[in-house]
């Protein structure tokens, strides 16, 4: 608030109370309210959306702040829980499109998935560290690197058009069984290092190559581990928002500020057409 002050006086001359800063931003946010609703509905009617949550605190009390991105469009809202109700309301009952996100269970009843192999990968790459001195373990984490690297040129090679849909899905089966191949023998032997890794491949065969059937998907969620970043960061030098009002505040401008980044926009013309009168024609 202080520093948003201090930018008022030196730029405008205005000399402004922290108290007056906090009444502003509630303004922008409330001015805003048709532009966020609009960005819940851009969100729900999106054929692609990467999704995360990060702990956030709200007067003291630990909570959850969710994200929901697009290219476009950042949307953010906080709740208390993390339970799988919350992104099954925020999208809709009729959100027809495929969610990127990590392997979190509170996603599984929202569309179509597509599990973060940023996620999987480093899980793989700590594994191999853990087990360095063990080729055969080394072996296998760079077989599973080497796996999603081919799924990428697949997608490469087959472009950005979505039209041949049966090439596209012979890939993905083809892809699928090279997984599974190389899961398999580790899921049930309590000895092998990567026994969890392959269960969980196991568990998630089919929401692993979504991405090489629709172009438009994510392989990773690492646009919404981008867009939650700054909040985290907000949230340890803070502590949090102090009540619902100053938590509602906070998600309506982070979705407002972050989709006008998104779009190459400047958030103070934003913040101008949004609180600018409406013009007679």
């Amino acid at each position: 608030m202080r520093m948003i002050g201090r930018l008022m006086k030196e730029t405008c001359g205005l000399h402004l109370s922290d108290g007056e800063v906090v009444k502003l931003l509630d303004g922008v946010k409330g001015a805003g309210e048709p532009e966020i609703a609009r960005l819940r509905e851009r969100v729900r009617s999106a054929s692609a959306v990467c999704a995360d949550e990060t702990g956030w605190r709200e007067n003291g009390e630990n909570g959850y702040l969710w994200g929901f991105f697009t290219e476009q469009a950042r949307y953010f809202e906080y709740r208390k829980s993390r339970a799988g109700a919350v992104p099954e309301e925020i999208l809709g009952e009729d959100f027809g499109g495929v969610v990127t996100c990590d392997f979190y269970a509170g996603y599984n009843h929202v569309g179509v998935l597509q599990c973060c192999w940023f996620h999987l990968l480093d899980d793989a790459k700590e594994l191999a560290e853990l087990n360095a001195d063990r080729p055969e373990v080394v072996e296998w984490v760079e077989a599973l690197q080497a796996l999603y690297q081919e799924a990428k040129t697949c997608c490469r090679a087959l472009g950005e058009s979505p039209t041949d849909s049966r090439v596209r899905r012979k890939e993905r089966r083809r892809l699928e069984q090279v997984a599974a191949k190389l899961a398999k023998p580790y899921v049930h032997d309590p000895d092998a290092p990567q026994r969890v890794l392959a269960q969980r491949i196991m568990k998630h065969l089919h929401e692993l190559f979504v991405f090489v059937t629709d172009p438009a998907v994510p392989a990773t969620n690492n646009l919404a581990e981008r867009s939650l970043r700054p909040s985290v960061i907000a949230r340890k030098i803070s502590g949090g928002t102090r009540s619902p009002k100053g938590s509602a505040t906070r998600m309506g401008l982070m979705s407002l500020l972050g989709t006008w980044a998104a779009q190459v926009k400047g958030q103070l013309q934003g913040c101008r057409e949004l609180l600018a009168p409406a013009r007679a024609p």
